[in-house]
């Protein structure tokens, strides 16, 4: 608690001192361009005031003839050394404050250059009243440069003096003397006080836009933080998925308007919930912080925005210019994830660091384009990444039965399959060995469209797995293939494929033993065959599952054994009842090595104890080896293909009627 108080209160000081920081930065920063101001001020000030003080040069020739030429010769000297000592300041970037002096020395110059010829005319009288032009020079120095009051007092009050002794010696009449000295004692008072007035009115409107500014700077920096904070992921610090879906929508418009070419890149992070449930969630959120900013730099020289999209999941988006860029740019994401090195010891796949998955898809000219559609479509690439292994790539191929558009329909038609009776299963004989019989049927499932034509397993039930339907199909499965083959007594045990997605959710063993209690089956006659595929890691909640189906009876089989990563691991976990081996493995047989491989596979599955089933027999020397072997099961074309239930019989001790 006090580190977490201390913690506290040292960033309260930390934001404290930055507002402080930046409170004094806006301060400088107006001063600055308020100076900036002044000096325009004063340089545009200066040329007018010796601009006015030449033209009276007029009056001078009017009033004082006799010395009009000394006074507008000393004019010029006095307005030209003024200009010329001030653009010299400008140059060479003197002080304000200098130049406001310059200012100041030159109305008193020029009252005074203009007033030492004129007291020499004989024109006394016109001088007497020509005297009154002094106080210009006094307003001038109180109210047309806007010097600070302790300089405009000084300059007025040195032209006051100025004015005195001219004034004594110009005219003797005391009358004369009281009432002009007088209009100047007034006129420097009163143009003094406004002066005093109009420099405090000045300071604190200054102040105040100083102030101003300072808090429009304060609520400008509170409003782009909150604008960044409302596009950012607060953990990783790259765009939040509200940021990318208004980037998305912006490179959506352009590719509308002007075909500007762009990609999604939708990236996953492979088993990622093995690695928060094994380093736990402190690390994960390390790990997830380390994806992105790697992936943020991978992009720096792209015009490219990175987000987190949600969970494990990073998205890209970047305009491109050929189709190879695009790839390179995937392949440039996944490897520069892989080559962190971040480990990842829970993977059963044979890799032991943290990896991703990348799917990425591009707009492009097809009817009623949508935005949506181009995140749907990396969105399927990603899956058939993860698919192929994980730690790949796939660019969505509209020509692709996997990946092309014919999917929307497949996953709509799934929707109403089981209604419309779209699916169905077929059944393919597996026959004992030791009994040389038919004694078991495996389940398979096809689908067709509503015009009839057959929908390939490997497009449909991937399909399924992604948008959640293979949990209602393989309830479907089980249920029908009991009442199928196991209520009309075709065979002794039917199996059924599960999906580890089914597996993973929560009450599958429940309605799988609810299925059995209707039909009255008992759960030594269903089996259920688990895929050795890189989705079946060891997930707690699966292991619970197959925990709750065994106790039921089911049987529990191990299928395609070798082509995945984990089966060893999984042999070790579980009393598998039987294991399939690939059917690749067989057909490798017909070489020595090839046999000796399938030998020493057969070996260590025997050693375990479950029986073993070799798929793939489609011939009799197949079949022979078989028997050498003393495998307990085949199954293929050899023992008979796969069939309706309505077909499937079993005939004596070759196999099915009507199967080959």
């Amino acid at each position: 608690m006090k580190h977490s108080l201390a913690h506290s209160v040292e960033l309260d000081l930390q934001a404290d001192a930055s507002r402080t920081g930046a409170e004094t930065l806006v301060r400088q920063h107006f001063f600055e361009e308020a100076d900036v101001k002044r000096r325009v001020a004063i340089r545009k000030g200066l040329w007018v005031a010796v601009l006015i003080y030449l033209l009276f040069s007029v009056t001078d020739v009017l009033l004082v003839p006799d010395v009009s030429v000394h006074t507008t010769f000393a004019r010029f000297v006095v307005g030209i050394a003024a200009l010329l000592i001030l653009e010299t300041q400008v140059r060479v970037e003197t002080r304000t404050d200098l130049m406001d002096v310059t200012c100041a020395a030159a109305l008193v110059c020029g009252y005074l250059g203009w007033l030492l010829p004129a007291l020499m005319t004989a024109y006394t009288i016109n001088m007497s009243y020509y005297m009154v032009f002094g106080a210009i020079f006094m307003m001038g120095a109180n109210l047309f440069f806007t010097f600070n009051f302790a300089l405009s007092l000084f300059a007025s009050g040195v032209i006051l003096v100025i004015f005195f002794v001219a004034l004594s010696f110009l005219h003797k009449d005391i009358y004369y003397q009281i009432a002009f000295g007088t209009f100047y004692l007034a006129c420097f008072s009163f143009t003094s006080y406004v002066n005093w007035r109009l420099n405090r009115e000045r300071t604190r409107v200054f102040l105040s836009t100083v102030e101003a500014k300072v808090r429009q700077r304060e609520a400008d920096d509170r409003g782009e933080a909150l604008f960044r904070l409302s596009n950012t992921d607060p953990m990783t610090g790259v765009a939040n998925r509200r940021a990318v879906d208004a980037h998305l929508r912006r490179l959506w418009s352009e590719w509308i308007t002007s075909k500007r070419s762009f990609a999604v890149f939708l990236i996953d992070v492979d088993f990622f919930k093995k690695y928060n449930d094994y380093y736990g969630h402190q690390e994960g959120d390390r790990c997830l912080v380390q994806v992105a900013h790697t992936l943020q730099a991978a992009m720096s020289d792209y015009d490219a925005v990175v987000g987190r999209y949600g969970g494990e999941e990073f998205i890209t988006l970047m305009r491109y210019n050929t189709h190879q860029e695009i790839e390179q740019v995937a392949e440039l994401l996944r490897r520069t994830v892989e080559n962190l090195c971040l480990a990842h010891e829970r993977r059963r796949d044979g890799t032991s660091v943290i990896t991703v998955s990348v799917g990425a898809s591009y707009a492009r000219p097809i009817p009623m384009p949508k935005l949506e559609r181009v995140i749907h479509e990396a969105d399927r690439a990603l899956y058939l990444a993860k698919e192929s292994g994980r730690n790949r790539i796939k660019l969505f191929d509209p020509d692709d039965p996997l990946t092309s558009d014919d999917t929307e329909n497949v996953a709509a038609l799934l929707d109403i399959a089981i209604q419309q009776d779209l699916v169905s299963l077929v059944y393919q004989p597996i026959r004992s060995l030791v009994t040389d019989r038919v004694q078991a049927a495996e389940a398979l499932m096809r689908l067709r469209l509503l015009d009839g034509t057959q929908v390939p397993p490997s497009i449909f039930i991937p399909i399924a797995e992604r948008i959640g339907k293979i949990t209602d199909l393989g309830l479907w499965a089980i249920r029908t293939a009991c009442q199928q083959m196991l209520q009309t007594g075709k065979v002794q045990v039917v199996s059924v494929n599960v999906s580890p997605i089914q597996l993973k959710r929560p009450g599958f063993a429940t309605s799988v033993a609810a299925i059995l209690g209707e039909l009255g089956i008992s759960g030594g006659q269903l089996a259920l065959e688990i895929t050795e595929g890189l989705e079946m890691d060891m997930d707690s909640d699966v292991l619970r599952c197959i925990s709750d189906l065994r106790m039921l009876g089911i049987k529990m089989w191990l299928d395609d054994f070798g082509t995945g990563f984990a089966g060893l691991s999984w042999l070790r976990l579980i009393d598998f009842d039987t294991v399939k081996v690939d059917k690749s493995f067989l057909h490798d047989g017909a070489t020595p090595r090839g046999r000796m491989m399938l030998k020493d596979i057969i070996g260590l599955i025997r050693n375990r104890g479950p029986k073993i089933l070799v798929e793939g027999v489609e011939t009799v020397e197949q079949l022979d080896l078989m028997h050498q072997f003393r495998i307990d099961h085949v199954q293929g074309y050899f023992v008979g293909r796969p069939v309706p239930a309505d077909v499937f019989e079993v005939s004596g001790a070759n196999g099915v009627k009507g199967a080959r």
